[in-house]
């Protein structure tokens, strides 16, 4: 089961509708505010972040994670009660070929895991999702186990993600905004707007966490940063 997760969570997006190439994406959602966690992995200890799935570990100034469990991708967590946010970090693949940052509430009993949406970067790919009103929705989520229901169920995603094209090289750092404010969220790479999602499970009150689940090999992070969103 938890092998047809991984399929779903990894190319369940192909049904989401993709954000046209001409479609003017907007200007910043929000301006920064108060500075909510801050970790530039100068140190050899984990710190805060906690490591659900290993394997995840601090040297040489960065966060890497391989994937150590061949049933599901690393994943490592920090905990902070946060809305409306901006995220930033720095990520290399070293040998990884996607992974995924999450932002979840455990108290949402109503999507699978409490997933409320996520970003998925890949090489070819970069997806925005959400999760709560989307693949996740524990309805739509038992819907797709189901053969006979799958286009039923993929009827209900539309709308619920945007798919972005990408050119990711292994082995080169870039820099990713992530802005989550109300019902929008909109990514930027190497200070570049790409992506935008407008979907109603954006908007949940209480994201509890944010989270990188990495597959493969080898992923580094470094320079992570959440802003409260200035409304």
């Amino acid at each position: 089961m938890k092998n047809t997760l991984i399929c779903i969570v990894a190319f369940g997006f192909s049904v989401l509708s993709a954000l046209a190439a001409d479609v003017a994406l907007p200007g910043p959602l929000a301006p920064k505010g108060e500075l909510l966690f801050s970790d530039d992995f100068e140190r050899t200890d984990l710190g805060k972040w906690k490591v659900i799935i290993p394997g995840f570990r601090v040297a040489d100034g960065a966060l890497i994670a391989t994937q150590d469990r061949a049933d599901h991708g690393s994943v490592g967590r920090v905990y902070l009660p946060m809305k409306d946010v901006i995220m930033s970090f720095r990520f290399k693949l070293d040998g990884s070929p996607r992974f995924n940052v999450v932002f979840d509430d455990k108290n949402h009993k109503d999507s699978h895991a409490g997933h409320i949406c996520r970003v998925a970067f890949a090489q070819k790919q970069i997806r925005l999702g959400d999760d709560k009103e989307g693949i996740m929705r524990n309805d739509i989520f038992k819907m797709r186990w189901d053969p006979k229901r799958k286009a039923e169920a993929d009827k209900l995603l539309k709308g619920r993600g945007a798919n972005v094209k990408a050119d990711l090289r292994q082995g080169r750092w870039y820099s990713a905004t992530i802005e989550i404010v109300g019902d929008q969220m909109r990514v930027s790479l190497d200070g570049k707007a790409i992506g935008w999602l407008k979907s109603p499970g954006l908007a949940h009150p209480t994201k509890q966490s944010a989270h990188f689940t990495v597959n493969g090999k080898r992923a580094l992070f470094d320079d992570v940063k959440i802003w409260r969103a200035r409304n």
